[in-house]
């Protein structure tokens, strides 16, 4: 097993997985920027080594950097967490060059499943379902029109390399395909360095699905079941839950098995997940696999009793799951709402501030992922997310309740966050009976806006 691991993130999965070190008592290097100086992950691990300027090219993406630390202070892994250098084939190349565990897959698998026209031709040859769509990269407009032409309107243009809901565009009709091509290869290269943009087919109304999975280093792939992505603005989830409700057993079970052969089609080792797309018919589409640990991990870890970033280190260091498919149960049902710093009231701007007065949730089944405390000021220059709510209950209806009672427990003073809209989706009818697609917020958002208007303003009367 590691003695030293380098958790080479910050924020809340930088917390999480320096705790589960703590508890396998392995010592942690946290490194950070000059904006995280006063961050939990900072304080509470047991070397911190400041890596630069805020700007996350200059400390979080300094590759140079993170694995100078890491030599110097005697880690012998690294740990990459979620965004930042989670996906990065080169950085996990060079962490092998240098003699140090990257804990995550090879760089040679995250090639294959990183660049989605390539991973799509990959899961065709597997037997997993693809939707319909170029059989790779798209050079230009042009061959995107004729693609667009033969599978019919509306198509998504995507890149490559994208995540995050980065360089993704629908188009409706050939006329606005040209300069929709031209915005997201621009989106793509801005955000990712890399312009390769693929086109498939738009399932309309469809629910996001994915399946996370594990691989050990002695050819044993397994998956931990489910989670229900749909709720989702603009491609960025906002609400996840464990298991999907709209899976029937038989469906569950066709599923998982190809979300294990996608992830043995690129020879996959540690923790990642395989994403679908579940149209109204119930037929399955591949749409991406992320080579990393997700941010929603934690609902699968409460309704599998698996810890994940554990197995990750396991894995990492050469030790066996230890488990088989059968040995996985689901044991009721887990919800998780990520709380933004943002307004969504405008335009879901984003608001990062100093948290004046902050008080999380407690009690039975109540789970709070966050580096915030009161009168820590959150960096403008990283993403919004402030805190993550999970909730675990025997039923959906119970989890649905218990989360609804710990937003409303939920104060974050000094700056305003999403968690009010993630309270009133949890009232929506539709998603109390299980219906949302990944179209709801969409459809629905400005009505929750006024509800939230109108609920301000009786509280103000009274």
């Amino acid at each position: 097993m590691f003695k030293r691991i380098l958790i080479a993130n910050r924020g809340e999965i930088a917390l999480r997985v320096l705790r589960a070190c703590r508890e396998m008592e392995i010592e942690t290097v946290a490194v950070y920027s000059t904006a995280d100086a006063d961050a939990l992950h900072v304080q509470l691990a047991t070397q911190s080594v400041c890596i630069g300027p805020p700007k996350a090219a200059d400390s979080y993406l300094n590759q140079a950097a993170l694995l100078t630390v890491a030599k110097s202070t005697g880690c012998d892994a690294i740990h990459p967490g979620y965004g930042f250098l989670s996906e990065n084939a080169d950085f996990a190349d060079a962490c092998a060059q240098a003699g140090l565990k990257f804990i995550g897959p090879s760089g040679d698998s995250i090639r294959k499943a990183g660049s989605k026209a390539a991973a799509c031709a990959l899961m065709k040859a597997a037997g997993v379902p693809t939707v319909p769509g170029s059989n790779g990269p798209v050079a230009d407009e042009n061959a995107a029109l004729k693609i667009a032409a033969e599978v019919g309107y509306p198509v998504l243009l995507k890149a490559s390399a994208g995540g995050g809901g980065r360089g993704i565009r629908k188009v409706e009709s050939a006329e606005d395909l040209p300069a929709a091509f031209h915005e997201a290869r621009s989106e793509a290269v801005a955000c990712f360095g890399d312009g390769t943009m693929y086109l498939e087919k738009f399932v309309v109304n469809p629910r996001h699905i994915e399946f996370q999975i594990l691989a050990d280093s002695q050819g044993r792939t397994i998956h931990l079941y489910d989670r229900d992505c749909s709720v989702q603005r603009r491609n960025q989830k906002l609400i996840e839950e464990a298991p999907a409700r709209c899976l029937t057993p038989e469906l569950r079970r066709e599923m998982g098995a190809a979300a294990v052969r996608a992830a043995q089609a690129v020879a996959y080792e540690n923790a990642g997940t395989v994403e679908f797309l579940l149209a109204e018919d119930n037929r399955f589409y591949f749409c991406e696999m992320n080579t990393r640990v997700q941010v929603e991990h934690g609902v699968t870890e409460m309704v599998t009793g698996v810890d994940i970033v554990r197995q990750q280190i396991r894995i990492a260091a050469g030790l066996p799951l230890g488990m088989e498919q059968a040995d996985v149960k689901l044991s009721g049902h887990a919800i998780e709402c990520r709380v933004n710093a943002e307004d969504p009231a405008a335009n879901f701007r984003p608001c990062p501030g100093t948290a004046s007065f902050v008080y999380f949730p407690g009690g039975t089944g109540v789970r709070i992922d966050s580096g915030l405390y009161s009168g820590y000021m959150l960096p403008p220059y990283y993403d919004s997310l402030a805190a993550k709510v999970l909730v675990h209950a025997p039923t959906r209806l119970e989890a649905i309740r218990r989360m609804r009672r710990a937003l409303e427990e939920l104060t974050i003073e000094g700056f305003p966050t999403n968690a009010g809209l993630s309270h009133l989706i949890l009232c929506h009818p539709d998603y109390v009976r299980g219906v949302c697609t990944t179209a709801f917020l969409e459809n629905h958002l400005q009505e929750l806006l006024d509800w939230d208007r109108l609920a301000a303003e009786s509280e103000a009367t009274q």
